[in-house]
């Protein structure tokens, strides 16, 4: 079943998405060489209760962490622990919120010190690609019109989607239907409607879109072990322009000090 949200949910899932945000920015003023994983997660862990508000992936389907971290070939649902990060990784941050009984989720992928101007360019293009999804979640388009736009953009410069794993809807609940796959074709899918709320979140690898998960359960890695880039926004369909819930501008406010 798809529920639509009134401008009231609309809004509690906004504040819960732009606290995402901020809970992102706070963890990215320590991402540096030599931070476990595990501080990051605790900063975020700290920073969302101090906020009165609660970690949605902690405990959802007994993960064990407040964020999935996931450092160069790892895909997503990377599990905090007391690996340090290195110069020249690149590491995806995602967070979801549970805040006055609304979910808010996104992701953001960052480099680590100096990182090699091709995979900077595979964050760049995964970044844009979210955009360009974005653009197309307006009343009248259907979903595959999403997934068409991020799937032909990022494989013109040689890239690839994630199959496995896709955007989703959320609201009460961190993962509602529809699925919102990052590729498909133009015109197919659901019809998009006035007050749908999603989360895209285009996964786009250098190589292989094929990818595996590991012993933990949860940990999701590119199959040839070539890096990959996660971004996540939170948005409403709307008539003419999607509104996005979430943002990166506190996020990125703190990349430009770094």
């Amino acid at each position: 079943m798809i529920f639509y949200k009134t401008e009231e949910e609309i809004e509690k899932i906004k504040k819960s998405s732009l606290l995402v945000g901020k809970t992102i920015a706070e963890v990215a003023k320590n991402i540096k060489p030599g931070i476990k994983t595990i501080t990051l997660d605790r900063i975020a862990e700290e920073f969302i209760k101090d906020n009165k508000s609660v970690p949605a992936f902690k405990g959802y389907r007994k993960y064990p962490a407040t964020l999935c971290i996931s450092i160069n070939d790892k895909v997503v649902h990377g599990i905090p622990d007391n690996t340090e990060l290195k110069e020249g990784d690149i590491v995806s941050i995602d967070c979801g919120v549970l805040k006055n009984g609304y979910f808010g989720d996104s992701a953001y992928t960052f480099c680590v010190g100096e990182v090699k101007p091709a995979i900077i360019d595979l964050l760049q293009k995964t970044k844009e690609s979210l955009y360009l999804g974005i653009e197309n979640a307006i009343v009248g388009k259907r979903l595959g019109d999403i997934g068409f736009a991020i799937q032909s953009y990022v494989q013109s410069f040689g890239y690839s989607v994630v199959r496995d794993l896709v955007g989703h809807g959320i609201g009460k609940n961190l993962h509602e239907k529809p699925e919102v796959p990052n590729y498909g074709k133009r015109g197919s899918g659901m019809k998009l409607s006035e007050g749908l709320v999603i989360a895209i979140e285009p996964m786009i690898n250098m190589g292989s879109y094929e990818v595996v998960q590991e012993s933990d359960g949860w940990t999701i890695r590119t199959i040839d072990g070539l890096p990959s880039a996660h971004f996540e926004h939170t948005i409403v369909v709307r008539k003419n322009k999607a509104e996005i819930l979430s943002s990166f501008k506190e996020i990125e406010e703190v990349i430009k000090k770094l």
